[in-house]
C-alpha cells in the first residue's frame, strides 16, 4: 500500500507518493492553487493522484508553532483533514512539519537549483521529507 504525503501551503500544495512497500518517498507534483479559500480543484487532483498510485493512507504536515502551539495555518491543516477523510474515505494521519520547508530549500540549494527555480519545488520536496518521516517513524517506532 501507498502513503501520500501533502504539504499545504496557502498558494501550494506539496504532494509526494512512497514506493509501493511503503519504505521511500518521492515526490510527484505541486498543486497550484488561485485562491488560499478555494480547494475543489486541488481536492480533484489529489482524488486523481491518490487514485492513480493506489494510495490507502495519506500523512498531512500539520504546521505547529516551535512552541508546539497550534496557529491559523494547523487549524486550515485540520480542515483539510477533515475533508480529504471524507471526500475519499482513506486515513489521513497528521505530521509534524516544522522546519520542512527551511530543509527543503536547503537541499534545493545545496544541489544548485537556481533561486527562481526554487519556489517550483520546494513545497514538493517538504511534503517529501514530511512523508519520509511518518515512513521512518512507522518501520522503526521505538525510535520515536
Amino acid at each position: 500500500m501507498r502513503v501520500m504525503g501533502l504539504d499545504y501551503g496557502s498558494k501550494t500544495i506539496g504532494v509526494a507518493v512512497s514506493d509501493p512497500m511503503g519504505l521511500t518517498a518521492q515526490g510527484i507534483e505541486t498543486i497550484t492553487r488561485e485562491e488560499e479559500n478555494k480547494l475543489r480543484k486541488s481536492l480533484r487532483r489529489i482524488e486523481e493522484l491518490a487514485e492513480q498510485y493506489q494510495v490507502g493512507e495519506i500523512v498531512l504536515g500539520f504546521p505547529k508553532n516551535m512552541n508546539n502551539t497550534i496557529g491559523e495555518r494547523a487549524e486550515k491543516a485540520l480542515q483539510l483533514k477533515e475533508t480529504l477523510e471524507r471526500r475519499l474515505g482513506l486515513p489521513v494521519v497528521m505530521w509534524d512539519e516544522r522546519l520542512t520547508t527551511v530543509e527543503a530549500e536547503r537541499t534545493l540549494i545545496e544541489t544548485g537549483v537556481r533561486r527562481e527555480n526554487r519556489k517550483k519545488y520546494v513545497d514538493m520536496i517538504a511534503a517529501v521529507f514530511i512523508l519520509q518521516g511518518y515512513l521512518d517513524a512507522k518501520a522503526n517506532p521505538d525510535t520515536v
